[in-house]
């Protein structure tokens, strides 16, 4: 599981870098998926050990990682959702604000990334533990 903890982390770092390069290098917070890759890749890095505990500790670390990212993804694409459907704007007739098309996909792709990252991750873990008991 930790080669795929590689594989996510450079896939977010990618993106990251992306985003940012999409948008002119003018926001530095299209950069995010990025330190969450980093953070990735240095805690997969050091959860490729042949001891077991070592291991699972830093896989917990991971994932811990993984389900914040995703919450925190998650929580911006409906803030931004729900600010571009202004309902002060909605009631008057204008128009509400304009949807940044490269920040909510980078977003999007963000949440699902590390949702697919974190599902993996608990089937591994239950994997394990079932292993275990036989």
């Amino acid at each position: 599981m930790a080669k795929v903890t590689l594989v996510f982390a450079a896939l977010l770092t990618a993106l990251g870098l992306a985003g940012y390069l999409g948008t002119g290098s003018l926001h530095p917070t299209a950069l995010i998926p990025t330190w969450f890759g980093v953070a990735l890749g240095i805690f997969g890095f050091l959860a490729i050990s042949p001891n077991e505990s070592r291991r699972k500790v830093f896989m917990h670390i991971n994932v811990t990682i993984g389900l914040l990212g995703f919450l925190g993804a998650a929580v911006e694409i409906v803030r931004s959702l729900v600010s571009t459907m202004n309902l002060n704007a909605v009631m008057s007739g204008s128009q509400p604000a304009p949807v940044n098309g490269i920040a909510l996909g980078s977003k999007i792709i963000m949440a699902c990334l590390l949702l697919i990252y974190v599902m993996l991750c608990v089937r591994s873990f239950i994997a394990v533990r079932r292993a275990r008991k036989v």
